[in-house]
């Protein structure tokens, strides 16, 4: 899966995408990946978020609602 491709084509839609990768819940061995897509396209303010213990975990989280939101980007 390649991640930038993926933030690429969102970012083309209009859609912010943050990872954020928290040291602090890391070194306390909690979900340290953060998620957020934003952006005027997710109508009525929506956000698409997650924390998960890894990248994989955060994209599996939220790349099926961004689709499901109508958004494209490649596998």
């Amino acid at each position: 899966m390649d991640i930038v491709a993926i933030m690429e084509a969102l970012a083309e839609q209009g859609i912010t995408v943050l990872f954020k990768a928290d040291a602090e819940r890391m070194a306390e061995r909690r979900k340290p990946w953060t998620f957020v897509a934003s952006g005027a396209p997710l109508r009525d303010d929506i956000l698409v978020r997650t924390d998960a213990a890894s990248v994989e975990q955060c994209l599996e989280a939220c790349l099926p609602r961004l689709r499901e939101l109508g958004f494209t980007f490649p596998e």
